[in-house]
């Protein structure tokens, strides 16, 4: 099953309220944000980290920030229980998540891909994301994502860009 017919089996079977949002393939931020025409913080930007713990082995986390900012990797390395995290490579990102750069999700079906969630995503009212797909979006309310993917995994995880005028 393709990652997308995941999400919208997993939002179907929780009943939540989204709808899918078809549109010119794009995965960066601020363009599929005007295309979609959500607010940058609206957008639930997907990243997948390493996390380095000493002599441990890396363990992998699906950090999940608002498209207005960038990630604290001290903070998400903290929450993970490592040393330092940094960007996984993107054959093991694409491996782990089965999909292209841009159009990961917000959501994790892999065992080993722990998601992580930076608490402001909380206040957006309604998230938008790439759901698998550079071609396809879901507009999801924010109540329904944290009541599927839960609250234990929200953290101050990353940090707001702002713009210099």
């Amino acid at each position: 099953m393709k990652t997308f017919e995941k999400i919208v089996t997993l939002l179907n079977q929780h009943q939540a309220d989204f709808r899918v949002i078809e549109h010119p393939p794009e995965g960066r931020t601020e363009l599929i944000s005007a295309i979609r025409g959500n607010l940058p913080e609206q957008a639930a930007k997907a990243m997948v980290l390493q996390v380095i713990a000493g002599a441990a082995p890396v363990s992998y986390v699906l950090a999940i920030i608002p498209g207005d900012s960038k990630v604290n990797f001290k903070a998400v390395a903290r929450l993970a229980g490592g040393k330092k995290s940094s960007f996984a490579p993107p054959e093991v990102a694409q491996e782990l998540t089965q999909c292209v750069m841009g159009a990961v999700p917000p959501f994790s079906f892999a065992s080993q891909l722990t998601l992580l969630v930076d608490e402001r995503m909380a206040a957006a009212g309604t998230l938008f994301f790439n759901a698998g797909e550079l071609d396809k979006s879901i507009a999801l309310g924010v109540g329904d994502y944290f009541r599927i993917v839960g609250t234990d995994c929200c953290g101050e995880i990353s940090t707001p860009v702002t713009v210099n005028a």
